[in-house]
């Protein structure tokens, strides 16, 4: 049996000094790691966090002024796509004018030599022919009908004025159709998904694909323009939807923002 005094070799053998230190040296990296996160703690606690948008200061994009710029945007974006939509079928009937011209040519009489109109013709007093010139005078009065009407559309420039201006509504209609969502969780600090939120949504997604069919379009595609078409006819639905819904919303916002 080993003696007290016998085991102070085994015991010093540990290293105490080291193990004290050790301790120590813990102690300290865990005081330091503690400030560390109540500081980190401390700062993001006065900072806004995702879910209270509605904290931050906006300024004028929370005022009146700004909040009534998506309504009164939409609403002359509604006329001036109505416009635009006029134009493209103006458009159309000027190019398939064409077809329904030639075709009502053919039932008219060959005209005798001298004679530039049936009514010249019957004037020249072709017995044999008179009959046959009087009964296809309707016929000539509608060719010359919708050769002045084409006259007219063209005048008008449709196709250029329509690729224009849906190229603008396409740009400034995108842009508001998104101000509109970022105004409103600027001052409500959330959205308000419902009839309005999804019309404009669609709406966006109907410019789009329509401005997708141009290229195809040009190249004479006409199941892109019949593509292009029922997008347009079915933004306008969708439009049409917007506005509707869209009233309650501004009298809402009339009453709870105030100026500037």
């Amino acid at each position: 049996q080993k003696s007290l005094h016998e085991a102070e070799p085994f015991l010093g053998s540990f290293p105490l000094d080291s193990k004290t230190h050790s301790y120590e040296h813990s102690q300290k990296s865990l005081h330091e790691a503690v400030v560390v996160s109540l500081t980190f703690l401390a700062v993001t606690a006065g900072l806004p966090t995702i879910s209270s948008a509605a904290g931050p200061d906006w300024g004028l994009f929370e005022g009146k002024s700004l909040s009534l710029a998506h309504p009164i945007a939409m609403g002359a974006l509604f006329v001036f796509q109505v416009n635009t939509a006029i134009k493209g079928f103006n458009w159309r009937r000027q190019r398939t004018m064409g077809d329904e011209i030639s075709d009502l040519k053919k039932q008219l009489p060959t005209l005798p030599e001298g004679a530039k109109t049936l009514q010249e013709a019957i004037d020249m007093n072709v017995e044999a022919d008179v009959s046959l010139y009087k009964s296809a005078l309707d016929v000539e009065r509608e060719v010359n009908a919708l050769m002045e009407e084409r006259k007219t559309l063209a005048s008008q420039n449709n196709r250029d004025n329509h690729y224009n201006q849906g190229a603008i509504l396409a740009f400034i209609g995108t842009l508001f159709a998104i101000e509109g969502p970022l105004n409103t969780y600027a001052r409500a600090g959330k959205l308000f998904p419902g009839p309005h939120l999804y019309a404009g949504a669609g709406l966006v997604i109907c410019w789009a694909a329509a401005a997708a069919c141009v290229p195809y379009m040009q190249k004479g595609s006409d199941a892109a323009r019949s593509l292009h078409i029922g997008a347009n006819v079915i933004g306008m639905a969708l439009f049409a939807w917007q506005v509707t819904t869209g009233i309650p919303i501004l009298l809402k916002v009339w009453e709870l923002t105030k100026w500037p």
